[in-house]
């Protein structure tokens, strides 16, 4: 049932945060709400900054807040203060005279850079390229890409660029610029078309399918190259927050309790309360790094998943006593060389994606003959000290598994678990072998920079 209050609507926001991996609590929940208490409603922005600066913790998860914050928050309802003539009058919404006029506003406000106007034009190209009428009912009525694809404002660069080069901009900066407003105009047609959808079909519908997750919260297989560049600087602030969480948990006092009773300390301390040990004390637990070796698999969409969950152990290398990384597609490649301290995250991305083809003879991602292989030419590599991690979907095109190949390798680690980037839904399916290769080895889902942490947490 859609609710209609002012409670009601803040309740489902942060519930709609909450469920695209938003960590809300309950106290910055009441603190959103005694905030809002104190400032001015009518200023749509002054809202936004409140709930921003009491929910959003980390800046990457500021789209995602703003375009939830849009649907159930929206700037207007149905088409706003549009001009009637452009949105409202039947028959004249979309012919050639009517786009040759749009896309003549549309030019000179993305020339001026007019943000206001830009804003208006996505509302109006939507209302009137983007209706998609005689829908089945329950099927969204609204389309921002029939709506972009009419216009097409990406033609309109070249003339933005000229703009812009008429104010003494260079041909960089122009082109740079050009594109710049261009895509804020594809974001406000895009947004608008959520907007409307979620007038018609209720904002929590369009929030559960229609909504990109955190950063954080995004499927590696899924992302886009865009998303990538951003999971790529979120790597080393992941890696901070974790190596923080990791020295506090073991410096408290519960974690140094969990050490061997100190029978002289805890017999000393009894003689204040005639002999009986109300307190006991004990030895500080030594704390155990773990060497770690790591088997990553680098065909395909994998790939990405792959190189993320390295470059977050070789940032959090100190951790461990030692750490080895192997690639494989139907071979295997070390590619421990490149973790070198300070290096430089992209030149880190490079060098991975360049070795890419020392783990490929076949071209075909093959794990049987990859474990083989690691088992033949680094049998030294796992031992009674050694962690083990596979990245994986666990595809090997139907190939021989070499199962007694991985049990062996496993079998010789202190732990061993497997990674799969896939959801558990696709596993066994198709050529998957995550059934069988589970059986060997634990495995577990990790779709995303979240799950990521917290196994590696885990680990170490």
């Amino acid at each position: 049932m859609t609710r209609s209050g002012l409670v009601d609507r803040h309740l489902d926001f942060l519930e709609a945060l909450r469920g695209a991996g938003l960590p809300v609590s309950l106290a910055e929940d009441l603190d959103a709400f005694a905030a809002l208490g104190v400032v001015p409603w009518h200023d749509r922005e002054v809202v936004r900054a409140t709930y921003a600066a009491t929910v959003v913790k980390r800046a990457s998860s500021r789209p995602t807040f703003d375009t939830l914050f849009d649907l159930y928050f929206p700037r207007l309802v149905g088409a706003g203060a549009a001009d009637p003539s452009a949105v409202d009058e039947p028959g004249v919404r979309d012919n050639a005279d009517a786009l040759a006029d749009f896309r003549e506003r549309l030019g000179e406000a993305l020339e001026a850079g007019d943000a206001d106007a830009v804003q208006a034009l996505a509302v109006e190209a939507v209302g009137r390229f983007g209706e998609m009428p005689g829908r089945a009912p329950g099927l969204a009525g609204w389309s921002a890409y029939n709506a972009l694809r009419r216009v097409d404002p990406s033609d309109l660069t070249d003339r933005i660029v000229a703009a812009l080069l008429g104010q003494g901009r260079t041909d960089l900066e122009a082109r740079r610029q050009a594109g710049r407003r261009v895509g804020a105009f594809t974001r406000a047609t895009e947004d608008d078309a959520r907007r409307r959808i979620a007038e018609e079909k209720g904002a929590d519908h369009v929030a559960d399918v229609a909504v990109r997750p955190a950063i954080d919260r995004l499927d590696f297989t899924s992302a886009r190259r865009a998303d990538l560049e951003e999971m790529r600087r979120e790597i080393y602030p992941l890696a901070r927050r974790l190596a923080t969480r990791l020295t506090q948990e073991h410096s408290s006092p519960r974690a140094r309790r969990r050490g061997p009773l100190d029978v002289r300390r805890t017999v000393r301390a009894s003689l204040s309360t005639g002999g009986v040990p109300l307190t006991t004390h004990h030895r500080p637990k030594r704390p155990r790094r773990t060497e770690l070796v790591v088997l990553c698999d680098v065909s395909g969409s994998v790939a990405h998943f792959a190189s993320f969950t390295l470059l977050l152990v070789h940032a959090l290398r100190e951790q461990f006593t030692k750490v080895r990384a192997f690639t494989f597609v139907d071979t295997v490649h070390e590619v421990t060389h490149h973790f070198r301290p300070g290096a430089d995250v992209g030149d880190v991305m490079a060098d991975l994606a360049a070795s890419a083809s020392h783990a490929a003879h076949f071209g075909r991602t093959n794990y049987g003959r990859a474990f083989s292989t690691f088992l033949e030419r680094h049998p030294d590599a796992v031992g009674p000290k050694t962690s083990l991690l596979v990245l994986g979907d666990a595809r090997s095109n139907y190939a021989d598994l070499a199962l007694p190949a991985l049990r062996e390798i496993a079998g010789s680690a202190r732990h061993a678990w497997w990674l799969n980037p896939e959801h558990p839904r696709h596993w066994d399916t198709g050529d998957s072998a995550a059934g069988p290769y589970g059986e060997v080895v634990p495995m577990v889902e990790c779709r995303n920079l979240a799950q990521l942490g917290e196994l590696v947490h885990d680990i170490l």
